[in-house]
């Protein structure tokens, strides 16, 4: 059995490179090539790179791309979006083109407020824990204020404060439960550090006024789940506009509309469909430095808010004219964090703009509309993989080790023809 790696964090960059390839790796000097390749020429930004992280051996690209002419709100902006997976960015931008043409995406903002919760147990007489916290509600508050002032000057701070009572899930499970506006920021440190300073008030004041019973804390932390922080986004267009990819526009409208419904009603289909949504906005929240797996697990909860997990989107057709809308939660922060700290996060935000929170919340749910709209149309009339598959010819042509001259030939043999792996290997055997 291999000893375990003791120290590892105290080994300098090169040093912990030399640990891993030596004893995981099947050819270390391979391996370490390849990570030294991917290391910043500049130090500077290197060392920016590696605070974001611990036990940093090397960087991992990802493409960072822009979709063009995505209008919100009468506004055209280019929206950078990061992600691998071929197609994603084109169909975001043929979606964006298309709708900005018919008067682009209609959006706002219904709330704001981010939630976080003390989770303690209280054992002893319930009337009395919950006078307690009545009558020490303005002092713990209070205790918090040297922290929440700023935010509240801003505008923003804590918009409700109260106690939970969850024993009839849980014997003496409480929680103290707090909603707050934090402006610009995602608000993750801001809540944490509320929700301590309050907890911990709150020990020292029960022990102080000597209240019966126990109390004991278990944590604090910020929920990511933000269901009233919200943004809503439309498009809408007369059906006879709505023409694409050869198909008349009624047809294509009432096609539209019935594999929307169908991800409203089959869990299977759904959780593919918002997938396809999550890509256009992790894509974005990616690019601007946020939090996108906050944002994923918020989303797939929202959409099962009623009880069973459904289409995050919604499409129908009233007096003639298309509606296609969704409403998703976007925690989202245009200050502090990465979005300060990464140059390319900082990159686009200047790109779009500098937009507010707000702003942000509202283009980035205007993409993943778009991504959705390009999906569900590819579904409708030619198919997801004709589509799919020609963006992903040029990865299947590189892992195969093709040149520079058969990918060429390749891309004009495949304009028309199925593109699939095993044709590509065969049309490289007949073009060696």
């Amino acid at each position: 059995m291999q000893n375990i790696i003791k120290g590892f964090s105290r080994l300098d960059k090169e040093e912990k490179i030399d640990r891993i390839t030596s004893m995981f790796t099947a050819d270390a000097a391979k391996s370490t090539a390849l990570l030294n390749s991917y290391i910043h020429h500049d130090a500077a930004v290197q060392k920016v790179h590696d605070g974001f992280a611990e036990n940093t051996l090397s960087n991992y690209f990802l493409p960072y791309g822009i979709a063009p002419n995505v209008m919100v709100n009468g506004r055209l902006y280019a929206v950078p979006m990061v992600i691998e997976e071929s197609s994603v960015v084109a169909a975001a931008s043929k979606a964006a083109a298309f709708w900005a043409e018919r008067g682009g995406f209609k959006a706002r903002v219904d709330g704001m407020e981010k939630k976080g919760q003390i989770h303690l147990y209280y054992r002893g007489d319930k009337s009395v824990f919950v006078e307690f916290f009545e009558s020490n509600r303005e002092a713990l508050l209070n205790a918090a204020r040297p922290i929440t002032e700023k935010m509240t000057a801003r505008g923003g701070g804590i918009s409700s404060f109260m106690l939970k009572d969850l024993t009839h899930v849980e014997d003496d499970y409480f929680q103290v439960d707090i909603s707050a506006i934090t402006m610009d920021s995602m608000g993750a440190n801001f809540i944490n550090s509320t929700l301590e300073c309050i907890a911990g008030e709150m020990k020292r004041l029960f022990k102080e006024q000597e209240v019966s019973g126990e109390l004991e804390v278990i944590m604090c932390i910020l929920s990511n789940y933000t269901p009233a922080c919200v943004a809503h986004v439309e498009v809408e267009a007369r059906v006879e506009d709505m023409a694409y990819a050869g198909m008349d526009g009624k047809t294509f409208a009432e096609r539209f509309v019935r594999a929307v419904k169908m991800a409203e009603l089959c869990v299977e289909r759904a959780v593919t469909h918002n997938k396809g949504i999550m890509n256009g906005v992790d894509a974005v929240v990616l690019a601007t430095g946020n939090d996108f797996r906050a944002v994923e697990a918020c989303a797939h909860a929202y959409a099962a808010r009623e009880g069973r997990y459904s289409s995050l989107s919604h499409a129908y057709i009233k007096e003639g004219v298309f509606c296609f809308w969704m409403d998703i939660p976007l925690a989202l922060g245009t200050v502090g964090g990465l979005t300060r700290l990464h140059p390319l996060a900082g990159l686009s935000m200047d790109i779009m703009g500098h937009p507010s929170a707000s702003e942000l919340m509202m283009i980035t749910a205007a993409v993943g509309l778009a991504q959705n709209f390009g999906a569900v149309s590819s579904l409708v009339t030619s198919g997801i993989q004709r589509g799919h598959m020609k963006m992903h010819l040029n990865n299947i042509l590189l892992s195969l080790g093709a040149n520079d001259d058969q990918i060429t030939a390749a891309k004009e043999f495949f304009k028309d023809r199925t593109v699939s792996h095993s044709a590509v290997a065969e049309f490289l055997e007949r073009n060696k």
